[in-house]
């Protein structure tokens, strides 16, 4: 929802009711994934996109529906469904869309949940999509962090409850996805499905080495939506200007950077360090404390083989185990054969993606089976 937020909170704030329809199961090749949104305004506007252009139209005219009836649907489009081909979905896979009317009757919690997600402070919506009562179908249920209170409901104080656990351990890790439940909530039950979108904060992308390699890897990263710091202890080459991409540029030694910011609370399992100095007085001691550090999504290192070989004896030394060291990618990136900063800096992209999603970085030509992990 980030990225159509602003219109949606125009019409939203004007008293006008839009047409939601929100990306909430996939399947196969799906080509959004879970929580991709489209709108369709009251004015035939639509905004934003749930399959890359494969199902646009069949969910706009739906929209234009909700926008009458009020009644939200969840309507399911793919291979399997005889109206495949109509809608376009020739990719093969098999999406879940939840198309609902969205105003302030509908929705009064979504000017906080708005002011939530733009400040950056962790919030989920858990919505029911699906539920032997139809009433309770569209029903939602905010949820923040533990000790704060929830906003809405989902139709019983067991529901609740489950859900907003539930809810909350998605936002601590950032993931969407659809949960199913019995109709009030049993665990081990089935009939209520609820959708939960988590709006964690944007991940960290944590670029060590005030180089030409890192100001091209901080606007790749910058591109695939991380917030990116470029750090070195060096302040005539760490500057605001060389690194424009950059969110923030930190004059400090690397590993005590990485230490404060581990103790107050500001790296997660979905932060990346890069480490792109390949000098041992900068690399060996951040690396000491990253690779100590319980949950980092991806630590790479740059450096030859040659480099690779002294820094692992020097890890080594300074206690590192073996178990930590295998959290390490190094030499980093995958093997393209990337010579320019800006290829290095795919390269090193296609590692973090490849790890996160569980790919293997093949060709796809020369693979069968799902392109979706």
């Amino acid at each position: 929802m980030r990225e159509v937020l602003e219109r949606l909170m125009e019409w939203w704030n004007a008293g006008e009711p839009v047409a939601m329809g929100t990306v909430v199961a996939t399947f196969e090749s799906a080509p959004r994934p879970p929580g991709a949104v489209m709108l369709v305004g009251p004015d035939g506007e639509a905004v934003g996109s749930v399959s890359g252009g494969c199902v646009e139209g069949a969910v706009y005219q739906l929209g234009e529906e909700i926008l009458e009836s009020g009644e939200p649907v969840l309507q399911r489009y793919g291979v399997s469904d005889e109206s495949a081909f109509a809608v376009g979905l020739t990719c093969g896979g098999i999406i879940d869309i939840f198309v609902e009317r969205v105003d302030r009757t509908s929705y009064p919690w979504l000017e906080e949940v708005a002011s939530d997600i733009v400040a950056g402070r962790p919030v989920a919506v858990a919505t029911v999509v699906a539920h032997p009562d139809p009433a309770r179908v569209g029903m939602r249920l905010v949820v923040r962090p533990e000790g704060q209170p929830t906003a809405g409901g989902l139709g019983s104080e067991r529901a609740d409850d489950a859900v907003a656990d539930d809810a909350r351990g998605l936002l601590a890790a950032g993931r969407t996805e659809t949960l199913e439940y019995g109709p009030e909530g049993q665990r081990r039950g089935e009939g209520m499905r609820v959708f939960v979108s988590s709006y964690a904060p944007v991940p960290r992308l944590l670029v060590f080495g005030a180089i030409d390699f890192a100001a091209a890897v901080a606007k790749l990263g910058a591109f695939l939506g991380y917030r990116v710091t470029v750090c070195d202890a060096r302040g005539v080459f760490a500057t605001a200007s060389r690194f424009p991409s950059a969110d923030e540029v930190v004059v400090d030694w690397p590993h005590r950077y990485v230490a404060a910011e581990a103790e107050a609370g500001r790296i997660d399992g979905r932060t990346v360090i890069c480490v792109l100095t390949h000098d041992p007085k900068f690399d060996v001691p951040l690396l000491e404390v990253a690779l100590r550090l319980p949950e980092l999504g991806y630590i790479g290192a740059m450096g030859s083989r040659r480099t690779h070989d002294d820094r692992l004896k020097r890890l080594r030394e300074a206690g590192l185990t073996d178990s930590e060291i295998a959290r390490l990618s190094s030499p980093i990136g995958l093997d393209l054969g990337a010579r320019t900063p800006e290829e290095t800096a795919v390269s090193i992209a296609a590692e973090i993606i490849a790890l996160r999603w569980g790919g293997a970085g093949n060709r796809l030509t020369t693979q069968a089976g799902p392109i979706h992990h």
